[in-house]
């Protein structure tokens, strides 16, 4: 991936002139990867990489790597960028970390891109197809084990929540490490918690309930049995994404939409899901499915097949959401993405003009670019995380 020769009559101000990376304390969870990149006639664009705790600094050796790979060429040759990354420096060997290195730089490209035309991006991938974007709460009902707190607490939060404008509210219900067979005491402790917040809040929010790939197919069956009653807007992810007849089954044997898609990277990796109807939702990340084009081209995928797109966001509610809205404004069969609002209060420390959410709703976003300002000085000034990572069992703590 060598920069190419200019050529007579080129203009050298869109070529990339400077890449840089940023490791950002999140305030909560998790920490985040920032992209900044420059072009040579001065315009700054930014793009986030979707982040896992201590996978953070592969992802943004990776982010840098590329970048130095990225100076010298075209702002706007972004296709070719992404799918030169891919064939060329992953030798089409994928992995998480290279994802979603090239979705922060294909951002960021796209950034700089709409500023330098002073278009919006979605103005650029054909223009919007709603002037607001349903975003649901999530973030909120996290507990140490990656679960929910206690129900009293998770009850509490999502009143909360519901009172200041939430109609959607998103949760894991689980406890514990992620295995696939659990017993039916912990199925119905999780529909326990399901319940009692959904006797707190009303049958008029939106409760989406999540499984994060963890469970067998005939626990997920029975989860989705007993989740029915509770009216839940979708289960999300129930088995391992990866095998698409597994997660078929579940979508066979509940009334529930089933989601998935967050851990899956590529047009190429969603193509069976949709081929197999195994699921009534996608929710591909912006941050770690290729960017923005790559999740808009998801969208038409899933579309062609009768299927929503709810990205997922499990990012910044600055960069990250931003992003993701540009995507889904060209979207016709949008539904509704992710807002973390553990992450919101530094995001706004961050951003300029955050995205904010008002009785559930976002707006599009009008100004050039992502249609945000990062505040170059706070990100600079921030110190640097503490080092996060998530626990690994021993055999020990098995039960």
């Amino acid at each position: 991936m060598k920069p190419p020769a200019a050529t007579a009559g080129e203009d050298l101000d869109d070529r990339v002139d400077r890449v840089e990376t940023f490791l950002v304390d999140g305030g909560a969870a998790k920490d985040w990867v920032w992209v900044r990149l420059q072009s040579a006639g001065g315009v700054v664009g930014w793009g986030e990489c979707y982040t896992a705790p201590g996978r953070e600094t592969a992802i943004r050796a990776v982010a840098e790597e590329l970048g130095r790979r990225l100076v010298g060429r075209e702002v706007g040759a972004i296709r070719h960028f992404t799918s030169t990354a891919y064939r060329d420096f992953a030798t089409k060997r994928g992995s998480m970390e290279v994802s979603c290195a090239v979705s922060g730089l294909e951002q960021a490209m796209w950034d700089v891109l709409g500023k330098t035309l002073g278009r919006p991006v979605h103005a650029l991938l054909g223009g919007p197809c709603r002037a607001r974007f349903r975003v649901y709460a999530n973030g909120w009902s996290y507990g140490v084990s990656g679960g929910t707190d206690d129900v009293a607490a998770a009850v509490t939060r999502a009143q909360e929540l519901v009172a200041s404008g939430w109609n959607a509210l998103k949760l894991d219900p689980f406890r514990g490490p992620w295995r696939p067979f659990v017993s039916p005491d912990d199925v119905r402790a999780a529909v326990a918690c399901v319940a009692a917040v959904r006797e707190a809040v009303g049958g008029g929010v939106d409760l989406l309930v999540e499984a994060h790939r963890r469970l067998a197919p005939a626990a997920a069956r029975r989860l989705a049995l007993e989740l029915e009653p509770l009216d839940p807007f979708w289960l999300e992810e129930p088995v391992d994404c990866k095998n698409v007849e597994a997660l078929r089954d579940v979508a066979e044997h509940t009334t529930i939409p089933i989601v998935t898609g967050e851990a899956l990277y590529s047009r190429a990796e969603f193509l069976p899901v949709l081929e197999r109807r195994a699921a009534a939702v996608v929710n591909p990340d912006v941050a770690s499915c290729g960017g923005i084009l790559e999740l808009a081209q998801i969208a038409a995928m899933a579309d062609a097949h009768l299927v929503a797109v709810a990205p997922h966001n499990y990012n910044s509610t600055a960069l990250g959401l931003a992003a993701t809205i540009q995507a889904a404004a060209v979207m016709p069969n949008f539904l509704i993405t992710e807002y973390f609002v553990n992450f919101a209060e530094r995001s706004r420390e961050l951003v300029d003009l955050p995205l904010e959410p008002v009785e559930g709703y976002v707006d599009l976003p009008t100004a050039p670019g992502l249609g945000i300002d990062v505040d170059e000085a706070a990100v600079r000034s921030l110190p640097a995380p503490r080092r996060r990572s998530r626990s690994v069992f021993s055999y020990r703590d098995e039960t």
